[in-house]
């Protein structure tokens, strides 16, 4: 009987231990966003955003390579048909109108054509919608300040290896400890922060930007955001991740000596475990080292 009774509590415990093993699985977290050295291109676009602006760049990058390799060909070609050799008699004429013409219309051409799908996204881009959730993000020097409007949580966020964090903006052993803690690598050191920016997945994020000191910038190259934080304005931005994981960020205004110790991370969660931060950041705690670490790196590019 009593070996039954333990047999029962032995099973019971495995199950319960592999069913919080299960759900710690499932709360891990991807990093998605951050830049790697060497690498070309954009970050993994994780918004809509973010994607019609890397689309458009690649639709403007194949016309900009049209365009050189044509006044390539064409700089070769008169070089050749038109040299002193090929051509000792040179031409008199004083211009040539249908071809000021075409070197007139076809530019105009080409520029409506690229304004026609680049302003589609711009207005995208500057038209905020009703936000479901509302951050106000303070630049400081060197540090973001971030409040949850409707929620009434606020918070400072600091780069893992500053002053204010116990570093000296440098690597040591005791700044690889505190990113190990925190579910980070040494390949975050200068973006990891000991708090971050926790939104829900799917869902429209309206950030209020602004500073108190100079002029910094809130930018997510993933998000496809950026806005210039200005004291006594508030500008705003609008993101809707579509995909869980960890992204970084940076101020991308020169703000001064430390300008870049001045990191942001964003990690975008599941609607249950947003709920769950949200009681825990209501009585204080607002880690989410308990709800969320980071699992993989996925590699993504510089920007």
């Amino acid at each position: 009987m009593r070996l039954s009774t333990a047999l029962n509590g032995i099973a019971a415990a495995g199950i319960a231990t592999l069913v919080a093993g299960s759900a710690l699985a499932q709360q891990a977290l991807e990093i998605i966003g951050q830049p790697v050295d060497g690498a070309m291109g954009f970050q993994p676009a994780v918004t809509e955003v973010a994607q019609d602006i890397s689309w458009l760049d690649g639709m403007v990058l194949y016309i900009i390579t049209a365009i050189v390799i044509f006044v390539t060909a064409l700089l070769i070609y008169v070089m050749v048909r038109f040299n002193a050799k090929s051509n000792p008699t040179p031409a008199r004429f004083t211009h040539n109108s249908p071809l000021e013409v075409a070197w007139t219309l076809i530019p105009i051409v080409i520029l409506v054509f690229i304004g026609a799908f680049s302003l589609p996204i711009l207005f995208k881009q500057q038209e905020i919608p009703v936000g479901e959730v509302t951050i106000k993000a303070t630049g400081n020097q060197w540090y973001w300040s971030y409040e949850y409007v409707d929620e009434g949580i606020a918070f400072e966020s600091y780069m893992i290896g500053s002053p204010a964090t116990g570093g000296s903006n440098m690597m040591t052993p005791e700044v690889e400890a505190q990113l190990k803690a925190a579910g980070y690598g040494k390949e975050q050191f200068l973006l990891a922060t000991d708090t971050a920016v926790v939104v829900p997945v799917g869902k429209v994020v309206v950030v209020q930007v602004t500073a108190t000191d100079v002029i910094h910038s809130w930018k997510v190259p993933a998000f496809g955001v950026m806005q210039d934080a200005v004291p006594g304005r508030t500008a705003a931005l609008w993101f809707k991740a579509e995909q869980e994981g960890i992204y970084f960020g940076q101020c991308s205004e020169i703000c001064g000596q430390m300008h870049a110790y001045m990191p942001i991370t964003v990690k975008v969660v599941s609607e249950a475990a947003y709920a769950e931060w949200l009681t825990k950041a209501k009585a204080g705690d607002v880690q989410l080292s308990s709800v969320a670490a980071p699992a993989a790196v996925q590699v993504a590019s510089n920007d």
